[in-house]
């Protein structure tokens, strides 16, 4: 079944910290921010411009969020957004909310990311359209 994502040209950066540690900047903000914990670290997803100096960190990245809100018995939509990425070889960041699926991909190769969603079939737009009118 064919998509619709929209394409977040924000810049995204993704931070280490230790385990249990909690950030110390104002890191929520933008299209996305998360933070998540595990026992061997602690892993935000921020704006790339609200990374501290010296902070462990990868990016920028563009985010794709999956037009939601999806249904949690739906499954394969992951698989059918990420193979023509992986046929490409663009490495992706997968990440959930309650209501959708967001792929996040290096910037640099974000405009190649949307031809290969948009050549399997999906719709990708801009998060708010021409006009002002929110999707």
């Amino acid at each position: 079944m064919p998509r619709h994502l929209l394409h977040h040209p924000e810049e995204l950066a993704v931070v280490r910290l230790e385990s249990g540690t909690e950030p110390d900047w104002e890191w929520r903000g933008g299209p996305y921010a998360s933070m998540t914990a595990s026992a061997h670290e602690t892993s935000v997803v921020c704006l790339a411009d609200r990374v501290p100096a010296g902070a462990t960190s990868n990016g920028p990245y563009h985010g794709f969020e999956v037009a939601g809100p999806l249904a949690f018995d739906m499954y394969g939509v992951l698989h059918g957004l990420l193979e023509p990425l992986a046929t490409r070889r663009i490495g992706i960041l997968a990440m959930s909310t309650y209501d959708t699926d967001w792929i996040l991909v290096p910037a640099d190769r974000a405009e190649e990311a949307a031809d290969a969603l948009k050549r399997s079939g999906c719709l990708v737009t801009p998060p708010v359209l021409p006009g002002g009118s929110s999707t």
